[in-house]
């Protein structure tokens, strides 16, 4: 009496031989790993940012970037930015007040800073501890205002990281991040909650001028 194995084994073989030889498919190496991008990064960058609910703002002057800031804090109904990047301090001086001192930063609810790049085909913004703005101001504001000059726009997140290596060297940040959209989390219940571990609101203005 044939055994119970045998029997499986017959069946399995049966199969394998119905099913016939598994061609095996080599994938084609030579095609691009992305799809392409618009020829535009400035506007590929706004286009993937505001998908995921961030909002970009396109400047073409100083002036222009100063004005964006100081309507985004007349919208919000706040009188006063968190900074403490003297280059943006100096941008904003005379246009609306800028806190900077360690007593109030527990109280405030819009940050300004800079970034390392930003990153076209994610919408997404490359930051680092070695910026004068460090760690917090990335994570604590409830609304993150970024500046960064159209020389920062890169394609892939590749590419903003072998800059980043070429810009430090050897001595590359503590702290490495990407910020891709507003703070967001779904974890409880399924229900989506922005600004629970960061930001609720991010706004990246792009500068054509140097600020």
């Amino acid at each position: 009496m044939e055994s119970a194995r045998n029997k499986i084994l017959a069946r399995l073989k049966a199969a394998q031989d119905k099913r016939g030889e598994i061609e095996a498919i080599c994938p084609d190496f030579t095609s691009p790993v992305y799809h392409p991008l618009n020829k535009s990064l400035s506007l590929e960058f706004k286009t993937n940012l505001e998908i995921i609910g961030g909002q970009v703002i396109l400047c073409e002057s100083r002036s222009e970037v100063i004005n964006q800031i100081k309507q985004i804090c007349e919208e919000k109904n706040h009188n006063r930015l968190f900074c403490t990047d003297p280059i943006f301090q100096k941008l904003m001086k005379g246009s609306i007040p800028i806190d900077s001192d360690e007593n109030a930063f527990t109280e405030l609810n819009m940050g300004l800073t800079g970034c390392e790049f930003l990153v076209a085909h994610l919408g997404s913004v490359l930051i680092s501890s070695a910026q004068i703005s460090g760690r917090r101001l990335n994570v604590f504001p409830e609304t993150h205002i970024i500046v960064a000059h159209e020389s920062q726009l890169t394609d892939y997140l590749d590419g903003a990281l072998e800059k980043l290596q070429i810009k430090y060297k050897n001595k590359l940040p503590s702290l490495i991040s990407n910020i891709t959209g507003p703070s967001r989390t779904a974890d409880i219940e399924k229900t989506l909650v922005m600004g629970m571990h960061g930001p609720k609101s991010l706004i990246v203005i792009i500068s054509r001028e140097l600020i």
